[in-house]
């Protein structure tokens, strides 16, 4: 039986160690023939051949082991060597991730209001009719209902198409004072150099008693928020019509571009809309619920900052994946 142990021990490989076990300790190797002979044995011979196949099977099932483990050391430590890597080599291009233009404009946004003790709000992407459209004064003849604008689903849900509603049902879950904004994405059926099916916004809300809040307020905020995003621009405020703000403004900066001295960005005006604002309409407060109360709102697309502020021509660009811009951005 000592070859068998030299098989073991000759063994240069587990694949090699396996065939050795079959052929040892399989259904139909040495071993069990071994055992199947003490049939023929006289009765007097069997317990003490019985007794050495077992104690010989035991020390080749710990030789076997032995072995094996053996052999597995040696596969893992060349394995090791093989997959090694000089950790200390240079290499001169970045590897490190960055965050999305879209996603690092955002967060610079959300950084500014939460300094300002605004919460941040969420809200479902899923939206009925009322917190979309009727809560915020937009009746069922109002164009931006109309289908071409919207994505419906069969059941009457829609996507959204503004964080708006987040406002409707934060004024909904509690009392003012309020003051709070609402990143997040929006839905429209629109697609061009400058619209997207997906897009997102920011919107903000503030509320208190009749009184303490104002458009002096509003102003000021806007006109802090935009030079601190853009730098040393001057700011407009054009009087506008938006259904859930009464009074209602656009907000420009002077061109980032030309200085406000005209180009072909601006159209030659030297001014660039970024934002649309106003007091909030009483009948958004009624439609909420609310009495002696008085508010501003105000929203902006992110994807239309990113763009003024990283010089990105086509807004399809950010979401297109291209690895030539996103890498710019590490």
């Amino acid at each position: 039986m000592d070859h068998w142990r030299e098989k073991i021990e000759s063994a240069r490989s587990l694949a090699e160690l396996e065939e050795i076990r079959v052929a040892i300790f399989g259904k139909k190797g040495e071993l069990a023939q071994a055992f199947a002979r003490l049939k023929s044995l006289p009765p007097e011979e069997k317990p003490r051949i019985a007794k050495e196949l077992n104690e010989l099977k035991g020390d080749l099932t710990r030789l076997f082991e032995s072995k094996k483990e053996a052999l597995q050391r040696e596969a893992l430590q060349k394995r090791l060597e093989a997959e090694a890597i000089d950790v200390s080599l240079y290499s001169p291009r970045p590897v490190g991730g960055a965050l999305h233009p879209v996603m690092h404009t955002m967060d610079r946004i959300i950084d500014y209001f939460a300094s300002l003790n605004f919460a941040v709000e969420n809200g479902p992407l899923v939206e009925d009719e009322f917190h979309n459209f009727e809560a915020l004064n937009l009746p069922d003849y109002h164009p931006a209902r109309d289908m071409q604008d919207t994505f419906y689903f069969k059941d009457g849900k829609l996507l959204r198409t503004h964080t708006s509603p987040v406002q409707i049902r934060t004024m909904m879950r509690q009392k003012p004072p309020i003051r709070m904004i609402s990143p997040g994405a929006v839905f429209r059926r629109d697609f061009d150099l400058t619209h997207t099916p997906q897009f997102h916004q920011v919107e903000g809300l503030v509320v208190d008693e009749a009184g303490k809040v104002s458009f002096t307020h509003l102003k000021w905020i806007l006109e802090d928020f935009l030079s601190t995003m853009f730098g040393d621009v001057a700011v407009r405020f054009r009087p506008s019509f938006f259904p859930f703000t009464e009074p209602s403004a656009e907000v420009d900066i002077s061109c980032i571009f030309c200085g406000g001295e005209g180009c072909r960005v601006c159209s030659q005006t030297g001014w660039l809309e970024v934002l649309g604002c106003g007091m909030v309409d009483p009948n958004v407060f009624k439609a909420v619920g609310y009495e002696n109360v008085s508010g501003y709102a105000f929203g902006l697309g992110v994807e239309r900052f990113a763009m003024l502020l990283h010089r990105i021509p086509d807004l399809r660009s950010l979401f297109e994946g291209d690895l030539r811009l996103l890498e710019q951005f590490q």
